[in-house]
């Protein structure tokens, strides 16, 4: 059962408006910030900042599959990911699904399924839950499909992404990776290799495909990008045709000429908070540093959002301002969400209630609903709520 809109005033918080830090109260009603005088939770020692926004979240195929060949129902991981969010401080949150040929949760037929389930389950979300599709460009066979699915199912947001070079030499070098991913997909290792090799040989067709289906975006007003980006040229082609956002860059390079070309760049908040990169690509924290990082997402890790805000405020790189309109306001201005990521008067009242000593978010609201409740914060909107409930008797 989705909760009702509050209709309360937030006071004693420090509240992030205007791109500053504010001793200023926040009021909500039908699910917007509002004004007027309204019951009133005192919120002295917290911060009120924003909803996060995340860009880009795999959590959900982790709560599909936990364990090697463990799978649970769509349905399960969609409310498991929904309150994973919440409880993370995410209002609005994309969930990644991959369109590839590596079969398994990534294959078009699993995400037909995903798409369908989204739809249904979306009646009882507390986050506002949405879908970036990853495509491999290697895919060329599946263009009316997945031009289909975009359409029926509403997809704003695609990412190009090719990985067969990279998957083709990590199965040849490493033949036990081959027989835990083909274990995955129930097929034999050998099965696997040819159809890696089979997605090979579509190269001569690729720039075709991905010209078609960036010209039907364009038309259906979907944002799209690419996903690690191994050099400048990939990225200088894909941006040509029109994919803007720079996912995941393997190298500095590649940041710095999206960001010559007006194209934004996201990186992993994980990447932030354990404090350097993976297999020698470049550091998120070294891209911020030099201003060539817009957007910091979840990744695989939703906790990682909060905690990498305040690793770049402690580390002196940004403030906390800066920090949160990496994974606020930016992210809205960059899928075109003009309703969400600052807190101002007729806006979503999306915000995250943020313990200012322990840090530890104790109190979710998506659209003027609660969706995460905890801590001191918790008795402190409850002990309100019973006021107007003897008020009203």
């Amino acid at each position: 059962m989705i909760p009702s809109p509050l209709s309360l005033r937030l006071t004693g918080a420090t509240s992030l408006r205007d791109g500053t830090l504010q001793n200023r109260s926040v009021a909500i009603k039908n699910g917007r910030i509002s004004k007027g005088p309204l019951p009133e939770v005192d919120l002295s020692g917290y911060y009120i900042l924003p909803g996060i926004i995340d860009l880009h979240g795999d959590a959900c195929e982790r709560h599909q599959m936990p364990r090697p060949n463990a799978a649970f129902s769509i349905e399960s991981a969609l409310r498991a990911t929904d309150r994973d969010a919440a409880a993370n401080g995410v209002t609005t949150a994309w969930i990644t699904q991959g369109w590839s040929w590596e079969g398994g949760l990534r294959s078009p037929d699993h995400a037909e399924q995903f798409l369908r389930a989204l739809d249904r389950y979306r009646a009882q979300a507390l986050t506002d839950l949405r879908v970036q599709i990853r495509c491999e460009t290697h895919t060329t066979d599946t263009a009316d499909r997945l031009l289909a699915a975009v359409r029926r199912h509403r997809v704003k947001y695609v990412v190009f992404n090719n990985h067969i070079e990279q998957t083709l030499a990590t199965a040849i070098s490493s033949p036990d990776s081959l027989v835990n991913w083909a274990r995955d997909t129930e097929s034999s290792a050998a099965q696997m290799l040819d159809v890696i090799r089979r997605a090979q040989a579509q190269k001569r067709d690729v720039p075709r495909y991905l010209c078609r289906l960036a010209e039907a975006f364009d038309t259906l007003g979907v944002v799209y990008g690419s996903h690690d980006d191994p050099d400048g040229e990939t990225r200088e082609t894909f941006s040509m045709i029109g994919a803007k956002i720079c996912e995941f860059p393997l190298r500095r390079g590649v940041a710095a000429l999206a960001r010559a070309v007006g194209d934004p760049v996201l990186m992993g908040a994980p990447n932030v908070v354990r404090g350097g990169s993976q297999a020698g690509h470049v550091a998120a924290i070294d891209l911020i540093r030099t201003r060539l990082c817009d957007v910091l997402v979840s990744d695989f890790y939703y906790p990682a959002l909060l905690q990498a805000a305040f690793r770049l405020v402690d580390d002196n790189v940004l403030s906390l301002p800066q920090a949160w309109a990496m994974i606020s306001a930016t992210p809205a201005q960059i899928l075109r969400l003009p309703d969400r990521g600052v807190i101002d008067y007729g806006l979503r009242a999306d915000l995250v209630v943020v313990h200012k000593h322990t840090r530890a978010i104790e109190a979710t609201i998506s659209g003027g609903r609660i969706t995460h409740l905890a801590g001191e914060a918790a008795q402190r909107f409850l002990g309100v709520r019973s006021e107007i409930a003897l008020a009203a008797e």
